[in-house]
Order: structure tokens, then sequence, then C-alpha cells
């Protein structure tokens, strides 16, 4: 008997941490599964060592830019993310935090399950499967955060983050320390700052170090630099999905499966689900709710710059402490690694305004108090070394909907564009709270507080956690969704990356993604009722560390 290499038990679109997790979860129960994702598998070797690289760092495939980052610049936000075998993960910031309570009983999937109680043991098995560890290192940044911290009198609302990284010697690859040597080695960090950039050094515990790495021991296939172009139900049942390379002009390709799972993030799966909406032979019945409720952590990226000569502030992991202001914000200090200083091309004086003029008159008083301090900013040899990003979020909602329409960004191609019905309802680019902590932090270290030009002149906000848009809901009238990520109408459909995020949990939401991807598989039967799943490495035990804040 052949095996039909066109066909799988399921396809699943995109790589990142709602597609690795379903994909190591389905294969060891035993099911053929196929991941497509249309960015390249990077080695260690493969990152760029700064982000001035840009063919290795920026994704932009008709310029020739085949990296892990992305930037997409629409009318009511940036957007901020990944691509690549392991998706967000490549480039992300390793921390991974839980949403408070807050998180779990609001938005459309409020009332649909206890959320918090049935998701606390799928959290227990993500962060062990992401080898979660407490930042053992004190920097600069998280001293001056201290500061402020006990200027406004929440120093005790101040902890190290918790992130995806092997604390080891530094330097110093040694076998496995997480699955019971059954996983891949791994190189102690060295603190170089450069987790954004992609980790040379090899202690970034990326999805394809867990999660990806077993899903493929387990015969789950990969195919990189492939992109999906459509999926449409298959006669007979199941779905057929159409692909064509990401590079190059070669005729693309189809293949069967059961069933599908959409995973390529809210940029990713939106897109594609939308065309397949307007298709009358694609998922025309998928719910009037598709592309609504799209959100964003409301968070507000300040970059600090302090030319003041000895300055060095890329010393750490990305992100190395959280400050808690309220019930409902948060502050964190994020860096690149030394070199990386290429969003000194895109920057501006953070000037807070409801107006074009007025944020024109306010960056020109921020130069005005301080112009050498703005001439030595912008001119020092090494912009990493000198600036810290201050990265605010709050659990305060902000939605926008997203459509396919034309405009001038895309050529007056159809893609993917933001509407808002009331702009006060819309995130924002200015929080005072942010724009407090931010004047703070520059006081404290001479420095000057700047933001992207699409900020400044445009009032855009932007966001590396864009969230939303094929959000839960009872019915179709509610939601894209239900509580167990099935596609409303469609059987075999299943949405599980961040696009199914449902409320605003007002952290970074990797580790939230990667948990509800664990719910949901765990909600799929084994295969063969009579076979028992495939046995995972056992974790061993990582060594506890702790730091002093």
């Amino acid at each position: 008997m052949t095996v039909d290499d066109t066909h799988f038990d399921w396809v699943i679109v995109g790589s990142g941490f709602g597609g690795s997790v379903s994909a190591h979860r389905l294969s060891q129960k035993g099911y053929r599964v196929l991941v497509l994702e249309k960015g390249r598998r990077f080695e260690a070797k493969d990152f760029p060592k700064t982000n001035w690289d840009l063919k290795r760092w920026m994704w932009n495939p008709a310029l020739g830019l085949k990296g892990i980052f992305q930037m997409t610049f629409m009318k009511h936000m940036t957007v901020l993310h990944g691509v690549g075998v392991g998706g967000g993960s490549l480039v992300y910031a390793n921390t991974l935090p839980t949403p408070k309570r807050a998180f779990f009983e609001s938005g459309s999937w409020s009332g649909l399950a206890d959320w918090e109680n049935e998701l606390a043991p799928h959290y227990a098995e993500a962060k062990r499967m992401l080898g979660a560890a407490p930042n053992p290192v004190v920097t600069r940044g998280d001293r001056l955060i201290r500061e402020i911290a006990e200027d406004i009198g929440r120093e005790e609302h101040m902890h190290p983050t918790e992130v995806a990284v092997h604390f080891g010697k530094a330097g110093e690859t040694v076998t496995d320390p997480y699955f019971g040597g059954e996983g891949p080695d791994r190189t102690g960090c060295t603190h170089c700052g450069a987790c954004m950039t992609g980790c040379r050094v090899g202690a970034k515990n990326t999805l394809d170090k867990n999660y990806l790495y077993f899903a493929e021991r387990n015969g789950a296939e990969v195919r990189p630099e492939t992109e999906v172009t459509a999926v449409r139900p298959r006669e007979g049942g199941g779905y057929v999905v159409e692909t064509k390379p990401t590079f190059g002009r070669d005729r693309g390709d189809r293949v069967t499966a059961e069933r599908v799972i959409f995973a390529g993030g809210v940029m990713g799966t939106l897109p594609l689900l939308l065309r397949m909406q307007e298709d009358p032979e694609g998922l025309p019945k998928l719910s009037a709710r598709l592309g609504d409720f799209v959100r964003s952590n409301s968070e507000a990226l300040i970059a600090i710059i302090a030319p003041k000569k000895g300055t060095n502030f890329t010393k750490g992991v990305a992100i190395t402490s959280i400050l808690h202001t309220d019930e409902h914000s948060h502050l964190e200090p994020v860096r690149y690694g030394p070199g990386s200083g290429f969003f000194r091309l895109l920057m501006a004086p953070h000037a807070p305004g409801s107006t074009v003029l007025g944020r024109i008159w306010g960056g020109l008083r921020a130069f005005a108090r301080h112009p050498l301090r703005w001439l030595r900013a912008f001119t020092v040899p090494d912009m990493a070394k000198h600036s810290q990003v201050l990265l605010y979020m709050r659990t305060l909602e902000g939605t926008l909907r997203m459509r396919l329409g034309r405009g001038w960004r895309s050529g007056y191609r159809r893609t993917l564009v933001t509407e808002v019905d009331d702009p006060s309802l819309a995130p924002s680019a200015f929080m005072e709270e942010a724009t407090d902590l931010a004047e703070r932090f520059a006081e404290k270290t001479e420095g000057v507080a700047a933001t992207l030009t699409t900020e400044t002149l445009l009032g855009v906000p932007s966001t590396a956690h864009i969230l939303g848009g094929a959000c839960m809901g009872a019915t179709t009238e509610d939601g894209v969704i239900d509580a167990q990520h099935r596609v409303h109408g469609y059987p075999g459909l299943y949405v599980i990356d961040g696009s199914a995020i449902s409320a605003n949990p007002g952290v970074n939401p990797s580790l939230t993604i990667a948990t509800l991807a664990e719910r949901a598989m765990s909600l799929v039967a084994v295969k063969d009722a009579g076979v028992a799943p495939k046995a995972e490495a056992s974790a061993a035990a990582a060594p506890r560390q702790r730091a002093a804040m």
C-alpha cells in the first residue's frame, strides 16, 4: 500500500506559536501533518549580526529581503511581526508572562469557558516546553527603572522577566538540558542583547528547538518558502490547499487534508480568510465578524537615546524586567545588540498631540529645550548602545477592523486595510503615563525621547503584538470560531494563532497563543484509539535561577 504524498490528516498554515504547538501535539497523536511556512528556515549562523544587514533581517521579498522581521504600515497601525520557520519566536523578545484575571473574563470569549482555571495547566506545560526561566542579570536599564519605581511608590511591583532562554555558562554548549537529552544541544546565553535580530549563540528557545523539533521527529513535514494562496472545500470531504513558492515564478502546487489549521498570525491568517470569504468556491459562509475586534496590547514604544559617553544599554536579554505601574499597565526595558541601529532612520522626537501641527510643534519644542542632546543623540556612532526602548502596555481595550481594500501603500492592489468607526475607541499612539515614564527615564540618563516618524507625523500607533480578527463567539453571529478554535460553518477548519485572541491580554502574548494551542490540541482524539500517543521526552530539571531586582 502506498501513501498519497499529497494528502494529509492535517495541514497547518504557519509555523509560529499556534502552528508549532499544534504540529507537535497532532504528530504525537499519530496524525500525518504538513506545516506550510512562507519564510525561510534559519540556523544560528544565518541570522544577521546587526539589523543593518537588511537582507538577513528584514522581510520584503520584492526587494530581495528574506529575513525574519517585517514592518507593515497601515492607516491606523504600524505592525511589527515575524517570518520564518518558527514564526515570531525567531524575532520576539523571549518574554513569557501570564495575563491577569481580567483578560480571561472579558471580550467575545467571556462566558464560553472558565478560561483562567481551564488554561492553568496548559500555561504550565507551555512554559515547560519553552524553557521559561527568570532573567538572572540586572542591567543598567533595570536599575534606572527601579529608581523610577521608587519615585512613584511602586518598587514592590517590579520583578525580573521569565524568558525562553538557556542560562547556562555563557557560550558553553551542553547536551539538551530540557528534555532529558532528547532535544537539540543548547549554548549558554552571553547576554549580548541581540535576541530580536535572531540568536546567533543558540541560547534562545525558539520553536524549532522544542515544539517544531519534536513534531518533525514524530514525522511531521515542514515545507518552508511555501505560501498558501487558497483553502477550499474538497469534494467528498476535507479541504484542498493551494500553494505557490514564496520565491521565484514556479507553478503552484496543491495538497489535500481532512483538517486545516490557520496559524499564520493576524497578518497571514486574516488576508487569506478574507480572500476565501469573497470566493464563491472558497469559504463564503465565514462569519461576518471576520476582521472585527483587531487589537494590540495598547502599547507604546518609546526610545530613550542617551548620548553621554560610555553609555551602553545592550547588555542583557531583550527584556529583563517588568514594572507594574498599576493594575492594568506595565513598563519593560527593551534592547537590541551592539551595532543594531537601523531604527535611527525612522525616528523623530516623541511629541504627543491630536493634530499634525501640534505634534510638529511639540517636536520642535523638545529639540529647542535640549538642542545639543538631540544633535548628539542622532549622531552617536552606535545607536543601540545609547538607546533603551521603553515598552509600555496596558489591558485597556482599543480595537479596529481589518478588511481587504486598495490603497497607495499597496500600489492600489487589494490588500489588508484598517477601518475604525470611532477613533476615540481605536488604539492610540500616545498615552499620558507612557510619556511621563519616558520623560523620567530621559532625565535620569540626560537623554531624549524618540518614536517612529509614523507616530510623530501621522499619529499612527505601533505594535509588535497584533491580535484578534478571528475571535471566539458562541455562534457565527458572535465570532469566527468556537471555544475549541473550530471555524463556525466549516467542520475541520481551525484558527489557532494571535488572530484567535479574543481580549487584550495586556502582556506579551506568545505564551498565551501557545497555551491556547495546547488546550485546543488536547481536545483532539488520538488518531488510532488502539495505539498510545508517541511518548514525549521527559523534561530535565532545569536549574532554578533567581535575580534580585
